[in-house]
């Protein structure tokens, strides 16, 4: 049987929309696995009667009208929407509030400092970084009771098919380290309160104002092309049979979604993009990890939020300035612990990271974990969450069962291709194949769970 005569229930495979999932790792606009579902937009109202939906229109538009004002003024204002979304709801509740060493769980911790209820806790890799050594000081300038969990190597397999089920396959598995300890965290409270997508409405994009349309949409082909992933993309599309070049369908199918956004400024045009395509088909999947255990709030997905970011000028929203002077403002205690992407600093130093004068001490402190690590053979830290899923025995002996024991995935992927990206992983460069190695484990789980001949 042909790839392209592979369906289920009736439902055909969308085989430039895998193409493009595997190339940046998550579905653009409406794609899905089949050509003939589709998804709903975000911000959207619909009627839905007898199975049929009709009446489908946006309740938001992506937007940007700036107002003159100061960065104490927006920190001000930011302050007031904030903290009221933050607290919406929670009356009676005990939050669960996640704390890492950056930004946007700390704008929360101090937003809920005086709605007394809260539990925290964090995580880190099993010979990882400290990464809980932060959030614990966090937590304990807030008076917060704070719980550190420490995620180990191969937890992933017992729970693999259970991730199949809670994300649908329309994500990779080796990201969300949630899932190790999800009935616990889910424990320890009535609500996830959750920071994601802060970072992307509070920064700026990278791209100047006045690009271009072709600058701007090559920018956002960087940012969502993984490594590895159009080298994979490339291979499926050869082997799938398709006409013309993978490479020419995503920057047109870019370009297309990036025209349909009206907003001159380049920094808005690219915010808007990512929060309508990336944030719903992406960062959204595995938060149903979270919802799987607990109901979610999410104050940076807030209509309010995005309202104010539309209004705000790009000057005071690069740098992360708004939430920086606003931890200043409600909590120095807080703003005073090190943030973790420019430790040893803080919030009120942290530009000395980058100066002259620590160029030395970064340099020494490189050199010491490089002679520790080549010279005295200490293991390197566990830095990324495939290393816990793809290296060692063990791992190698699950992987392969998912990678060349499922024989519906032989028949959706060949498996001389496969061989190709595992020998590429195994010999190569680990950190450019385990991208297409994971999305690979995905349609492996995707064709085992969600195929019939």
């Amino acid at each position: 049987m042909k790839i392209c005569d592979w369906q289920m229930g009736g439902h055909q495979l969308d085989l430039h929309a895998i193409c493009e999932f595997v190339a940046i790792g998550f579905f653009l606009d409406d794609s899905t696995f089949y050509s003939n579902i589709r998804t709903l937009p975000p911000a959207a109202s619909y009627n839905l009667e007898g199975g049929r939906i009709s009446d489908l229109k946006p309740r938001w538009n992506w937007n940007y009208n700036p107002r003159d004002i100061s960065l104490k003024q927006a920190t001000e204002e930011f302050a007031q929407v904030f903290e009221k979304v933050a607290n919406d709801g929670l009356e009676g509740k005990k939050v669960i509030l996640p704390i890492s060493g950056g930004l946007d769980s700390r704008s929360q911790a101090v937003a809920l400092r005086n709605h007394g209820n809260v539990n925290s806790y964090s995580y880190q890799f099993d010979n990882g970084f400290k990464e809980t050594g932060i959030a614990q000081e966090i937590a304990d300038k807030l008076k917060y009771p704070f719980k550190p969990y420490y995620i180990k190597p191969g937890y992933l397999w017992s729970r693999i098919e259970e991730l199949a089920d809670i994300n649908k396959c329309f994500s990779d598995f080796t990201h969300p380290r949630q899932m190790a300890v999800k009935e616990e965290i889910g424990a320890m409270g009535d609500v996830f309160h959750l920071g994601h997508w802060g970072d992307v409405l509070f920064d700026d994009m990278g791209v100047a104002e006045d690009s271009s349309l072709e600058e701007r949409t090559n920018l956002i082909l960087k940012k969502i092309i993984k490594k590895g992933g159009m080298e994979l993309a490339n291979s499926l599309w050869q082997a799938f049979g398709l006409q013309g070049r993978f490479e020419e369908y995503l920057s047109d199918r870019v370009a297309s979604l990036m025209s349909a956004i009206k907003i001159e400024s380049g920094n808005a045009h690219v915010r808007a993009f990512k929060s309508l395509y990336w944030a719903p088909r992406w960062t959204s999947i595995n938060m149903a990890v979270f919802s799987h255990e607990k109901p979610l709030v999410m104050p940076f997905y807030r209509d309010e939020i995005c309202e104010f970011i539309t209004s705000v000028p790009e000057k005071h929203l690069a740098g992360r300035q708004i939430q920086i002077e606003y931890m200043k403002m409600a909590a120095p205690e807080v703003a005073a612990v090190t943030w973790q992407d420019y430790k040893p600093f803080n919030l009120y130093n942290y530009r000395r990271h980058e100066s002259l004068t620590y160029m030395p001490t970064r340099a020494v402190k490189k050199a010491r974990r490089l002679f520790k690590e080549k010279v005295l053979g200490k293991k390197p830290a566990t830095q990324r969450n495939w290393e816990l899923q793809f290296l060692g025995e063990e791992n190698k002996k699950y992987l392969e069962g998912y990678l060349f024991e499922n024989d519906s995935f032989k028949e959706l992927v060949p498996q001389e291709l496969v061989q190709h990206f595992y020998s590429k992983f195994n010999s190569e460069d680990r950190v450019w194949y385990s991208h297409p190695l994971s999305m690979l484990l995905t349609l492996s789980l995707f064709s085992k769970r969600h195929f019939a001949k």
